[in-house]
């Protein structure tokens, strides 16, 4: 790798020269972001060692805790009191709320779908930003939400039969979120606007009979002309959607009214992903993962693809515009509000190396690109001006209990500092996924309270931590029954009682997991509304069409009325989240083992074979089943973890474990077939990079930090880039 100095630093060539190109947009020079990482790593990378040391550190007491009750009837009082002997359960505290300010509108006070995506995929990261809006008949039409029975199937470009039910679907849908005074949608004949009041207001013909809205509060804007719009803007909620007229188009000549679409507020933010969902292993991946973040910022990202025969150019949507009742100017963001997940505090880096030639806490290098970005979407060099506030929103993952919130809001603070940005400019996103976390999470926010915007149960590394937290204890349950497990009920109450409790009901969001089927999308629709029913603001979806379908959800709950309704009523406990998920009173039966490794053992080689050989950090792998199910670095944490249990425990043994995996191997060797950049581990176990970093984070899952599996997937990618001569 090529290093150029600059100050004590020696950093890469590839992201040396992003801050180079990208200076003149912050407003400061180059030397400014390379002296604010210099000086953060001087200063608190001794602080970030010993914190990561204290989480080993308390790791080995619980382990030597379980080893020395092992065999004995499990007491669970005392269980507890160890842990606040040693530190790990700290006191609660007393009450207050939080007092963050300067939040965009999109997290404190509007509920809707928000999507995750890895940033080094520009076509993924502009459909992700331009899924702030989405066509439900499109989403309904293309999903198995409308089963393809005899007549309704998707062949073609257009199938009128199909398009017949997708108008009927969408017309419910109105009824319920935009009911008219007298009869519905799904009847109207012509949308057209009427003076009423001093001001407009809408008019349909239904039945035969002209009605309006039941609350004609509910019209926001219209385009085109009164008696003829091309448009209605209505809203709900604080979501917005719009009937989109066209009685010449090839969908609207088939509506009654000539609606041609059903347009959704859909995706009110998305995560660009650092961390989980991507392959960021040196230097040249992280300057591509940092140029398409500010090419976001700047708005002139544009990405390039063949489809259908043809070049496609995808950039960024504009603003949205309408004219209200009283007819002045609606404007409406066309974007999502963009949030940047950092890269945890146990990563370090060689992109950079300190004074000393050592690679520094990856963390701060985001840290400062982070702040880098703010400084650039406040100037005029920002396109679209992401946060109308000036704020820039950075989601923090795997962090450990208050101390090391305390620590990241510090280094959030230092940025401000040195990139001169107002202090609290950078708000923090609080992801609740492992374990210290969540039993001391009200000491958490009350660590970042002017800062905090967002606490999400990330119930993957939540689970993969509990897991590895209780190694000791026992062998676990297997993956399916711990869904059900009293630990993880228990979470998801606890997320959203303390987040209530301190305040977030319209200041920050509190948030629900991935749907992770992403072409069952039915299921999705018939279930996924229980996530705003807990009083939850904001869900993670897989995919911008799954996010129209889930922002019905919010059309049809008010959570804010819900949040309401739930405050005070605490629902967990502190006891049902200390339960330990293990086996007690009998094991799994041989034939139960063999399926649980080879459901795990399938998992594992479908996206690490992905990961190390293609650089693929998210992406959607058939299961056993052959159900796509969205796999990122979480869902290998459990997986490998389980295993690593078991295998420690003896229901299985290493023979078990190496048989079953490369029997699995060949299983996803055929599914993967049909992909000419796949490269096939059955051939030679022994010198596929994929296969052996499968098994590595299997054997050597126990001994990995909270079991997490970036070390080896970083070294096994890296192997894979120089054995492939891929850059």
């Amino acid at each position: 790798m090529d290093y150029v100095r600059v100050g004590g630093l020696q950093i890469a060539a590839p992201v040396k020269q992003f801050v180079d190109d990208s200076a003149a947009a912050a407003g400061l020079g180059a030397e400014r972001f390379w002296a604010a990482v210099e000086e953060i790593t001087k200063d608190m990378a001794p602080r970030n060692a010993e914190l990561l040391a204290k989480r080993s550190g308390l790791q080995a007491r619980i382990d030597a805790y379980h080893k020395e009750h092992r065999g004995a009837h499990h007491d669970h009082e005392a269980y507890k009191q160890f842990l606040y002997d040693i530190g790990y359960v700290l006191p609660e505290g007393g009450d207050f709320s939080i007092t963050t300010s300067g939040v965009d509108p999109e997290i404190s006070l509007i509920a809707g779908p928000q999507l995750v995506v890895p940033v080094t995929n520009a076509r993924y990261v502009l459909n992700a930003a331009n899924a702030r809006w989405g066509s439900l008949y499109d989403a309904l039409y293309g999903s198995d939400v409308i089963p393809e029975s005899a007549g309704l199937e998707k062949s073609g470009p257009y199938n009128p039969q199909r398009g017949k039910v997708v108008m009927e679907q969408a017309a419910a849908f109105l009824d319920q979120a935009f009911p008219l005074a007298k009869g519905s949608h799904g009847t109207a004949t012509r949308y057209f606007l009427a003076e009423e009041g001093g001001a407009l207001a809408l008019r349909v013909e239904s039945d035969g009979r002209e009605t309006g809205l039941r609350d004609p509060n509910q019209l926001a804007g219209y385009g085109g002309e009164e008696d003829a719009p091309s448009a209605i803007l209505l809203q709900n909620h604080g979501l917005h959607a719009e009937l989109a007229i066209d009685r010449e188009d090839r969908v609207g000549k088939d509506h009654p009214a000539g609606v041609r679409d059903v347009i959704l507020e859909s995706a009110m933010t998305t995560i660009l992903d650092l961390e989980d969902s991507v392959a960021v292993v040196d230097a040249h991946d992280k300057a591509l993962a940092y140029r398409n973040i500010l090419g976001l910022f700047k708005g002139d990202l544009e990405a390039r693809f063949e489809k259908g025969g043809k070049t496609r150019t995808r950039t960024l949507a504009g603003d949205r515009r309408y004219t209200a009742p009283d007819g002045t100017a609606v404007v409406l963001s066309g974007r999502s509000l963009l949030l940047i997940r950092n890269t945890a505090m146990h990563m370090d880096t060689d992109i950079v190396l300190d004074a000393a030639g050592n690679p520094v806490p990856e963390t701060f290098l985001d840290a400062v690109a982070s702040g880098w970005f703010a400084r650039i979407d406040r100037s005029e060099a920002g396109g679209y001006n992401n946060s109308r506030t000036g704020s820039i929103y950075i989601v923090k993952p795997k962090m450990h209990g208050p101390d090391e919130v305390a620590f990241n809001c510090e280094l959030f603070s230092r940025v401000e500092q040195a990139l001169e940005l107002p202090p609290r400019t950078m708000k923090i996103g609080v992801m609740d996924e492992e374990r210290r976390t969540t039993v001391n999470l009200k000491a958490c926010i009350r660590a970042a309270q002017d800062r905090i915007i967002f606490i999400n149960t990330g119930f993957l590394d939540r689970t993969g931590d509990e897991i590895h937290t209780d190694m000791e204890a026992g062998p676990v349950l297997r993956k399916g029954d711990m869904k059900n497990a009293a630990w993880m009920t228990a979470y998801e109450d606890w997320n959203v009682d303390i987040g209530l409790e301190t305040g977030f009901a319209g200041t920050a969001q509190i948030g629900k997991g991935m749907w992770a089927k992403p072409d069952e999308l039915r299921e999705m629709v018939e279930t996924k509304i229980a996530h705003p029913k807990a009083g939850a603001n904001c869900a993670w979806v897989p995919s911008p069409t799954a996010a129209t379908l889930h922002a019905m959800h919010y059309h049809q709950v008010d959570v804010r009325e819900r949040q309401k309704e739930l405050a005070g009523k605490r629902r967990a406990t502190l006891d049902q989240l200390l339960t330990l998920p293990v086996l007690v009173k009998s094991y799994p039966k041989p034939h139960e083992v063999q399926e649980e490794l080879e459901n795990n053992a399938q998992s594992i080689l479908g996206y690490v074979s992905r990961w190390v050989e293609q650089g693929i950090g998210c992406s959607k792998v058939p299961d056993i089943h052959d159900v796509g199910l969205m796999e990122d670095r979480a869902t290998l944490r459990i997986s490998s973890q389980q295993i690593a249990n078991w295998l420690h425990h003896g229901i299985c043994d290493k023979d078990d474990v190496v048989e079953t995996m490369q029997r699995m191997a060949k299983v996803v060797d055929a599914q993967n077939a049909g992909d000419p950049a796949y490269k096939p581990m059955a051939a030679d176990f022994a010198n596929s990079v994929a296969f052996q970093a499968a098994l590595e984070l299997v054997l050597k899952g126990r001994g990995e930090p909270n079991g997490y599996t970036e070390p080896i997937l970083h070294k096994r990618r890296r192997e894979a880039k120089k054995k492939f001569g891929i850059q």
